[in-house]
C-alpha cells in the first residue's frame, strides 16, 4: 500500500524513469544504456519503498502514548517551562532514516488544540537544536490524561512537512495524519506524570510502539 501523500512525487519519478528508459533505448553504448536502466530501476524502487504505508494495529488502552513515527529513539531528555505541557517534562525524539516508513500517526486519543507551522533552518535532524531552529510543525492534543505535544521536524534533506490537522479536530491513537518527506525526526513531549517506556537506541514503529504509559 502506498500513501496518498506520495502520489505526486511518485508520478514525477515515474516520468523521469520513463525518460531514462527511452534515452537508454536510443543510446548505442551498452554500458551507458544499462547504467540508465539500472539508475531508473533503483530510483523507482527507492521511491516506492519510501512512500509505502503498511497497516498498523495500535495497542489497546487510553493511558498510553504510541510513537508518531518509525525509526530510532535518538534523544531522551528532561525539559522545563514548556508552553503547552506544564511543569517538568520528558522529551523523546525519534529519527527517521530514508529507509523507514515516513507516514506519521497520532500518538493518543484526544482533541487537537494547537497546530502551528514554523519556517526554519535545515540542520541535520540529530542536531540538539533542530527542534528549536528547523522547519517544523507543532501539534498539541488535549487527552483524557493531560496535554501531549509533538512535532514534525525537517532535517538537512527533508524539506516537505505534510499534516492534515486543525484545532478542534477529534483524533484517535494510531490514525494517519501526515508525513515528513525524505527523512528527519519527530519529538514527543509529555509531563513527568507519564512513565517512560523506551530508551535511547530503541527501534520504534509508528502507531504500535508504546513510548509512555500513564500508571495513575
Amino acid at each position: 500500500m502506498l500513501t496518498k501523500y506520495g502520489y505526486f512525487t511518485i508520478g514525477v519519478v515515474t516520468v523521469i524513469v520513463f525518460l531514462l528508459v527511452v534515452a537508454g533505448i536510443y543510446i548505442n553504448n551498452n554500458i551507458a544504456k544499462y547504467a540508465l536502466f539500472v539508475l531508473g530501476g533503483l530510483l523507482m524502487i527507492f521511491t516506492l519503498n519510501f512512500f509505502r504505508d503498511p497497516d498498523r494495529t495500535p495497542p489497546e488502552g487510553d493511558n498510553i502514548i504510541v510513537s508518531p513515527a518509525d525509526g530510532k529513539v535518538l534523544i531522551i531528555k528532561d525539559i522545563t517551562d514548556h508552553p503547552y505541557v506544564e511543569g517538568e517534562c520528558t522529551q523523546v525524539s525519534v529519527f527517521m532514516s530514508p529507509l523507514n516508513v515516513h507516514v506519521n500517526r497520532i500518538p493518543i486519543d484526544g482533541v487537537v488544540e494547537k497546530v502551528d507551522y514554523i519556517k526554519g533552518e535545515y540542520l541535520v535532524a540529530y542536531h540538539d537544536k533542530a527542534d528549536k531552529l528547523n522547519e517544523r510543525s507543532e501539534i498539541g492534543i488535549k487527552s483524557k490524561h493531560g496535554n501531549v505535544f509533538f512535532t514534525q521536524v525537517a532535517g538537512a534533506v527533508a524539506r516537505r512537512i505534510v499534516y492534515e490537522l486543525e484545532p478542534g479536530q477529534k483524533v484517535y491513537k494510531g490514525e494517519r495524519f501526515g508525513m515528513i518527506k525524505f527523512g528527519s525526526r519527530v519529538d514527543v513531549i509529555v509531563s513527568k506524570d507519564w512513565k517512560l517506556n523506551v530508551k535511547e537506541g530503541d527501534i520504534v514503529a509508528a502507531g504500535e510502539t508504546i513510548l509512555f504509559e500513564n500508571v495513575k
